[in-house]
Order: structure tokens, then C-alpha cells, then sequence
């Protein structure tokens, strides 16, 4: 079965059992002794990546078989599609984002799937597997959600929507491992104390479930790390825009990002 894009409710509910299934087998491998490889970059990779961006893109190409596909590992590896860097319309999926935490056992670590279109995203799901948490952008102004167990959805959706900022002050959420003197500068200009530390696109989500307020970030990181954080956030209200205020857009040369800063509606 295709979709037409204008079914974005029914597109992004079509992948939560892709989702889940990613997770399923993220954490299968999570809780045995699995190898750890190195790419170019230095980063790490591990089994549990190519195998939920395996699941993924399986199902996206059935789903949306004319829309070309940039994930993480395949990009890694030298097969971003040309029909991507020229096309108005792709995906973004980051099968496995805080490779590192899942490395050390933690659980800060999130399966990523979102659609852009004309340089913005327009849904996108975010499950943190070993938290029992995925974040839905069912469009660009509805988000959700839901709790899982088991890598089961349990009981009901709930509306996301970015909060107002509390009379007891903004609280930020900051990188676990990159966090860097300029993002210190940012929080301290703002006179920002309350700061949440954690990993992945789990940053944006917490903005978008109002559990904190900004999320300022001075450091390099890919489209696919955003895409659907963003599309999660946005959906709840919230934005995400450069440090000198203009769009945050996407499919930018080689999917690299610049420095962004994730709002709900601190007054900076």
C-alpha cells in the first residue's frame, strides 16, 4: 500500500509498528554482548544500528516507494540517493541516535523517522526504546505520546504542547556528551541554572512535552539527528531557528547542520 503525502495522520501511524519493531531489536541486542566498530568519523556503530535502519527502510520503500530515503548508516557508507539532494520531498532516519549511550548501557538513546518537505519537517516519530516513550508528529500542528511496554503501544494518546515558562525559571536541556563553552555562555546569558542533561533527540521532546523550555546547541550535528525532534516540537508548538533567528531548513549540503537553538517559548 502508497500513501498520498496530504494523509500525514495515517503515514505517521502506518510506521508506529515499524518503529516498534526497530526498537524491539535494538534492545534485543542491548541486553547481550554485542561488538562495537568505529567509522571514519570516530564515532560508533554497532549491530543494533543496521539493524533497525534495515527494518525502516524496508518499510518505507513500500510505503512511499517515489520518496528517496537519507539514513544514517547507508549514508555513512556512501549511498545517499542523488533523487535526495535535489528533491523537495525525503526521509530522514537516524535508526539508533546516541550510539554511545546504548554502548555504556544507558537509555537515553532514540529510533528517528521524519519526512521533510520543502525544507521542513512535516511528521516524524521519536522512540526511546528503553524509556517506554514515543513522540509522534502526526502533521505539523498535531503531536502526541504514547507509553510503550513491551514494545507495545499502552493506553491512550496524549496531546503534546510546548509550556509556558514557569515563574521558577527556564529550565534548559544540554547534551550528556557535547556540551561546549559557547552553550555554557548562551545558558549563563540567560541566567539559566535548572539544566536537564540528556542524549539523542530525547532533547527536543521534552521542550515539545513541556518538561523544559530551550534546548541551545553549538556543536556539529547531522539531519537525520533532528529531523524528527524537530518535527516533534514543532508540531507542539514550539520552533527551531538558527542563532540569528532565521529557518532551520533541511537538505543543506551533505545533510550537515549549523548551530540551532529549539525554543518552546523562552523570550531570548
Amino acid at each position: 500500500m502508497t500513501f498520498e503525502i496530504s494523509d500525514d495522520s495515517l503515514l505517521a501511524e502506518s510506521l508506529y509498528e515499524t518503529t516498534l519493531e526497530a526498537g524491539r531489536k535494538i534492545m534485543e541486542i542491548y541486553n547481550r554482548d554485542f561488538d562495537v566498530t568505529y567509522k571514519v568519523d570516530k564515532s560508533p556503530v554497532t549491530e543494533a544500528d543496521d539493524a533497525a535502519e534495515k527494518i525502516i527502510l524496508r518499510d518505507l520503500k513500500i510505503l512511499t516507494p517515489n520518496i528517496p530515503i537519507v539514513a544514517e548508516e547507508q549514508a555513512n557508507a556512501g549511498g545517499t540517493p542523488d533523487s535526495a539532494k535535489s528533491s523537495d520531498k525525503f526521509w530522514l532516519v537516524d535508526p539508533l541516535d546516541g550510539t554511545k549511550e546504548f554502548i555504556k548501557k544507558g537509555s537515553d538513546f532514540t529510533v528517528n523517522i521524519a519526512l521533510i518537505e520543502h525544507g521542513q519537517p512535516r511528521l516524524g516519530i521519536v522512540y526511546a526504546p528503553a524509556l517506554g516513550r514515543m513522540f509522534v508528529a502526526k502533521s505539523p500542528k498535531a503531536a502526541v505520546q504514547m507509553e510503550i511496554s513491551k514494545g507495545r503501544v499502552i493506553g491512550e494518546e496524549t496531546s503534546l504542547c510546548v509550556r509556558d515558562v514557569p515563574r521558577s525559571g527556564i529550565t534548559a536541556v544540554a547534551s550528556k556528551s557535547h556540551r561546549d563553552a559557547e552553550t555554557n555562555a548562551f545558558l549563563d546569558k540567560l541566567g539559566i541554572t535548572d539544566i536537564v542533561s540528556t542524549g539523542s533527540s530525547l532533547k527536543f521532546c521534552l521542550l515539545a512535552a513541556g518538561e523544559a523550555d530551550i534546548y541551545p546547541r553549538f556543536g556539529p550535528t547531522m539531519e537525520w539527528d533532528t529531523g524528527a525532534g524537530h518535527a516533534v516540537l514543532k508540531a507542539a508548538g514550539g520552533t527551531v531557528v538558527n542563532p540569528d533567528g532565521s529557518p532551520f531548513c533541511y537538505g543543506k549540503p551533505g545533510f550537515r547542520n549549523g548551530f540551532f537553538i529549539a525554543n518552546g517559548k523562552v523570550d531570548y
